[in-house]
Formats: structure tokens, C-alpha cells, sequence
């Protein structure tokens, strides 16, 4: 049996948090680790996600060309899961022919067994910006909660799904101009016809998570309805029909395939060019999908459908998504930037205690919480204290009295021989809570060995009987290293750095899983250091209020659209001392902006100043009156000081 494991494909638009390693990529790495040391055949793939509004809207805030932002967030999220310890056997792109010609092969095939139909649709169109306006590019009034900043295809405040003539009040996410609906044409994946097919699919997932099967149950009582398959956007998979040009596949479309074509690339690395067929095309082979909840209706219906439709390939055998993960009591906020980022992280703290708390923690039947204090108590206590403690003082008593070589046993007691019994069924017990997607009970299977090692250290004394019993002692001694060597092994797929480490100290590796119980050590030690040093209360609080204090990164910061404008006319506003109305020109644009600075500036005085504004900011009313942007301005205790620039520069120029 070949088993293929994929972690959904992450946006390439900003780089991965500990939600998303909680979700998708630290379950399937703990998971191919462990069935690599089973040694069998497994392959893990994955890859960026290029393509769709995301990106584009990063590229647009941040004036940059789509390719740009792809190019950075690659190499960023490549090298972040790389310092994680992930072990992509392939991470790819959406970007490369390779996938580019497979997605538009998948549309052509499906097209032509007739489950892609045109359709005319109304959508939102923006005058100002001369384009069609994707879901994400809407934002308005959430009809559900009444945020007023809810997108066109969900509020992140109450979570609903939405539909963008749901919005009240719905604008352009871009220029902030109200858009009107244009009828125009796009193709339709006929989902609806293969309710009964996934009916009948899903009804035999016996085995698979109760989270996932209620969830898709429910989708599929509420009938499932065809969805557009295409978009009107300048960046993704041109739709290969004449009639379609202009038009690229929609993202949910595209990105799935890009598990088919990161195994082709991966194939052609190997120069072996039909291997991925072995994989993908052969009905034996176990596909596994690791995802967050948040996936699961695209991984468990709709990719499933695009499947049956084009033929040929494997179906997934099972897809463990997890829950989400929180953060000190509130959600992830990419928006917000309310997150722990994997690059920040790793600056200050090791792979393995991140590895060992969001596997402690997992989200696996509910929702959980991440928060520092508990990073703290997991690391000092459980790794430090047990785990790393143990290792240490077996290791330092054999280099200490017995000059690196690890002493023979000429017998076991009753107590001696349960330990070894544990170490002869760990490989078991570990194992087939892994092989059941339940990795938080796995660590804790191998986290009760190291507890046991230490409370046999304490019990056996080999301090005291190293003089009075020093048979006792060797014994005791030789028990432990044995009890090193297996966790060396067992740890691997939880914390691969900690069981480098461990292996290099003690000079042996068990060859593979099975072979655990029957390792034994080598006949020196090498040498010896602290695998976990105390993290302390002030480097735990320094993280904690980070967290409070809003930071935003280039990303966060380019989306506030900052010009120069001339300010052309000034007035006071009615029966307000503060508030003066001004008429400015910013570039080839007239906007009228209202600002309380009053009581600093006559308007007279502002007259033919070059000033800096906020020229996406949403317009309001203030007082009645509308105004259209921000100006900047610094203020102190002296009062108010308008922002101008210290040269003559043209109105309508952006400032970075």
C-alpha cells in the first residue's frame, strides 16, 4: 500500500501562524515521520497557493505586481516550515506551467463530459476602478451581526458565510466607491449532480473523525448547489475556452489540483516522470488530506466531485481535520494581525517546544486555546523537568562513574522486567494512536515513559547503591539507557530536533519503528548537554504584551493608501469651532476631507499646502458633512501640527 499525504495549500499572501500548524502541517509531518520509521511507502506534498483575491489585494495595496508577492511569501513560508522541522518530500507552486497546464486540463475534461455550463450572473462593478469586483473586493454591513467591515464572502466578526449583495451598504474594498451590479457570464461546476454519488461515498466513511462526518452530513441534507468556477481577474489559470478569455479558474478549483501537480513535479525531480501515476491513479493507494475545519466542505465534497468528474484518480481514504486553535482567548486575525507568526516565533524560541505544545494542545475534536503561560508550564515542566531531565541525569551518571560506557545488566528484577515490557509494547501503543489521527494521546504515551524512567531513577537510588550494590547500579543504569535509547526513537515524530540530539548523545539509532523494543545502546555515550533550558516569566511576558500591542507588518501597513494632496479651498464647518472642511486635490481627483484642527489653524492659513492623507479610508459623515479621506497630523499637549511635506511635491503622489 502507497500512502500519499497532503497539508492544504497555504495562501501565499503572508506567512503561517500557529493556527495554521495546529490545523493542517504539524499533524501530517508527526504522522509521515512516523510511518517513514515504519518504513513504508509515503510520500508528503504540498505547496504554496498563488493564485485568487488574497493575493491580488496584497499585490494592490502594497503596489506591487502579483508575481512579486507570491515570489517573497514562498521563499518566506519554504523557509519557515523548513526551520520547523517539516518534511515535505515536495512543496510546490500553483504558479508553474506544471499546475497551470493540469488545472486548465481538468476544466477541458470536465467541460467536455459536460458537468461545466455557461451562465449569466449579476455582479457588483466598480466604475471607479473599471473591473468586476470579486467577493473579496466587497466590503460592507454584515446583514447577520451588522459589522461594518464584513467582506463579500464572509464577516470574520460573526463567521457567517455571506454572498456580496447580502451587504448593506456594500463599497469597493478598494477606492471605496459604491459599485452597481453588471449582468456578465461565468461557468458553473455542476456540483448538484453528484449529491447521490457523495452520498453514497461519505455514507461508507465508517472510521473517519465524528467533527468532520456531522459537518458534511449537514451540507449534504441542505442539497448541494452548482458552483462558478470562474473569476474576473487579471492573475490565475487562464480559462482555456475562447469564449472565456479575460477570465481565470476560481481558486477553490484551482488550488486542489495542485496536489496532482506538486506529485508530478515531484516525479520529475526524481526523474522518474510517470511515478506519480503510482499514486494518484492506482485505486490502492490511502490519500489523506490534512486540513482545518474551515476546508473540510472542499476536501470531503467539492474536490471529491471534481474527482468522480474527471475520472481516473483515487478518492480521499480519509481526511483528519482538526479544530481551530485560538489565542489567548480570542481568534486569529491575519487582518488583525492578532498572531503568533512561525518566523517570529523561531526567532526566540526552539522548533520543539512549538512542535510539543500545539501537539499537546491539538485541536483535534474542539477548539483550543494557545496561550504563552501555558507554552511556559508545558516547556519548564514536562520537557524540561521530565523529558529532558531524565535523558540528562542517565547520561551524566555514565559518563560520571562509568567513563561513557554504559554498563552490563547480569539480571532483572520483577521491576526491571515491567519497564522493559513498556518499551517492548511502546512501539504499539504509540503507534496506533498515531495511525488513529490521535497524536495528543500518542505524546502523551511517550511523555508516561519518561515519567516512568524517572520515577524508576529515584526509586533504584543509583547514587546510593553505586557503592554499597554496584551490581544493583549497573543494572539500574543499563535499564535507563535503554529507556533513553527507545525514547530517542519514539519522540522523533513529535520532536525531531530533541531525538537528533538524543541519538547523537547516546552514538545509536534504532533502523525503524518496529525496531524499538529491541535497541539496546551503544557501548559509549557521547557527549552530553541540556536539551530544554527554563524559559523564564520575562521572556514569556515580553510575548504576552507584544500580543496587546497591535503590531502590523508590511503587509497590514501597505493597504493604508497614503498621497500628498493641495489643499485648493477651506471653510469652517457650521456651528463647529474644530472642524474645518477642505477641498483638496490629489492628482487628477477632488475630495473634500474634515478635520478637527480648528482651533490651531484659521483656514486661510491652509491655503495651497501640501499635505498627506489617508486616501482609502472609507468616507463618513461628520457633523453632516462628508469627508473622504484622513489628514495626518501630530498631536501634543501644544496642540495640533498638520503633516506637509518639506519639498513642492505634486499632489496625488504615493508615499512609502
Amino acid at each position: 500500500m502507497r500512502i500519499l499525504v497532503t497539508s492544504a495549500l497555504p495562501y501565499a499572501n503572508g506567512d503561517i501562524h500557529l493556527g495554521h500548524l495546529a490545523g493542517a502541517y504539524l499533524p501530517a509531518d508527526v504522522y509521515v515521520r512516523y510511518q517513514r520509521l515504519k518504513r513504508r511507502d509515503v510520500i508528503y506534498i504540498c505547496g504554496t497557493d498563488e493564485h485568487g483575491v488574497p493575493v491580488t489585494i496584497s499585490a494592490e495595496k502594497q503596489g506591487k505586481a502579483p508575481r512579486e508577492i507570491v515570489d517573497r511569501y514562498y521563499k518566506s513560508i519554504s523557509k519557515s516550515f523548513s526551520d520547523f522541522g517539516m518534511t515535505f518530500d515536495n512543496f510546490s507552486r500553483t504558479s508553474l506551467p506544471v499546475h497551470h497546464r493540469l488545472a486548465q486540463d481538468f476544466f477541458s475534461r470536465i467541460y467536455e463530459k459536460g458537468f461545466i455550463y455557461p451562465k449569466e450572473i449579476e455582479q457588483f462593478y466598480c466604475d471607479e476602478c473599471k473591473r468586476f469586483l470579486p467577493d473579496r473586493y466587497i466590503v460592507g454591513k454584515c446583514p447577520k451581526c451588522g459589522n461594518d467591515g464584513a467582506r463579500g464572502d464572509q464577516c470574520e466578526a460573526c463567521g457567517h458565510w455571506l454572498e456580496p449583495f447580502e451587504l448593506i451598504d456594500p463599497r469597493c474594498g478598494i477606492c471605496g466607491k459604491t459599485p452597481r451590479k453588471t449582468r456578465t457570464k461565468h461557468w458553473y461546476f455542476k456540483l448538484s449532480e453528484f449529491q447521490d454519488k457523495l452520498n453514497a461515498w461519505i455514507s461508507s466513511r465508517k472510521d473517519w473523525k465524528e467533527t468532520v462526518l456531522s459537518f458534511v452530513h449537514g451540507w449534504l441534507r441542505e442539497g448541494l448547489q452548482d458552483r462558478p468556477i470562474t473569476r474576473d481577474l487579471a492573475w490565475g489559470v487562464p480559462v482555456p475556452l475562447d469564449e472565456a478569455r479575460g477570465k481565470v479558474l476560481y481558486v477553490w478549483f484551482d488550488a486542489p489540483i495542485g496536489y496532482i501537480s506538486s506529485t508530478i513535479e515531484w516525479s520529475q525531480k526524481q526523474g522518474k516522470p510517470d511515478r506519480w501515476k503510482d499514486y494518484w491513479l492506482d485505486k490502492n493507494t490511502r490519500l489523506v488530506h490534512f486540513i482545518g475545519k474551515d476546508n473540510i466542505v472542499f476536501h470531503a465534497l467539492i474536490w471529491p466531485a471534481m474527482l468522480m468528474a474527471y475520472g481516473d484518480y483515487v478518492l480521499p481514504a480519509d481526511i483528519p481535520a482538526n479544530q481551530f486553535l485560538n489565542l489567548e482567548g480570542g481568534k486569529f486575525s491575519t487582518s488583525k494581525d492578532y498572531a503568533i507568526w512561525l518566523p517570529d516565533y523561531l526567532k526566540d524560541f526552539k522548533a520543539d517546544s512549538l512542535r510539543y505544545a500545539l501537539t499537546r494542545n491539538a485541536p483535534e475534536a474542539r477548539d483550543t486555546d494557545f496561550t504563552w503561560r501555558d507554552f511556559q508550564v508545558w516547556h519548564n515542566n514536562e520537557l524540561a523537568d521530565i523529558l529532558g531531565n531524565f535523558v540528562n541525569r542517565t547520561i551524566t551518571f555514565v559518563k560520571k562513574y562509568y567513563g561513557s560506557a554504559v554498563p552490563e545488566a547480569s539480571s532483572f528484577s520483577e521491576r526491571d522486567n515491567r519497564i522493559l515490557d513498556m518499551l517492548k509494547n511502546a512501539p504499539a501503543t504509540v503507534g496506533s494512536r498515531i495511525e488513529k489521527f490521535e497524536f495528543k494521546n500518542g505524546l502523551q504515551e511517550v511523555m508516561k515513559i519518561a515519567q516512568e524512567g524517572n520515577r524508576y531513577f529515584d526509586y533504584e537510588e543509583p547514587w546510593s547503591t553505586r557503592k554499597k550494590d554496584p551490581a544493583a547500579c549497573a543494572k539500574t543504569i543499563n535499564v535507563c539507557m535503554r529507556i533513553v535509547t527507545a525514547l530517542s526513537a519514539l519522540v522523533d515524530p513529535f520532536l525531531p530536533f530533541t531525538a537528533k540530539r538524543m541519538k547523537e548523545m547516546i552514538q545509536i539509532t534504532p533502523e525503524g519503528w518496529d525496531d524499538i523494543a529491541q535497541a539496546k545502546y551503544a557501548g559509549e555515550v557521547g557527549e552530553t548537554s541540556i536539551l530544554f533550558n527554563k524559559i523564564g516569566d520575562d521572556v514569556i511576558r515580553m510575548q504576552v504584551d507584544r500580543l496587546k500591542k497591535e503590531m502590523i507588518d508590511l503587509d497590514y501597513f501597505s493597504r493604508v493608501s497614503l498621497k500628498s494632496a493641495k489643499i485648493l479651498a477651506a471653510e469652517r464647518v457650521e456651528g463647529s469651532k474644530s472642524l474645518i472642511k477642505c477641498q483638496v486635490e490629489v492628482g487628477d481627483q477632488k475630495k473634500q476631507i474634515v478635520a478637527g484642527i480648528g482651533k490651531d489653524y484659521k483656514p486661510e492659513d491652509l491655503l495651497g499646502k501640501t499635505i498627506v492623507i489617508v486616501d482609502n479610508l472609507q468616507p463618513a459623515k461628520i457633523r453632516g458633512v462628508l469627508s473622504e479621506g484622513m489628514l495626518l497630523a501630530a498631536v501634543d499637549d501644544k496642540g495640533v501640527v498638520v503633516v506637509t511635506t518639506d519639498k513642492m511635491v505634486s499632489s496625488g503622489i504615493q508615499i512609502r
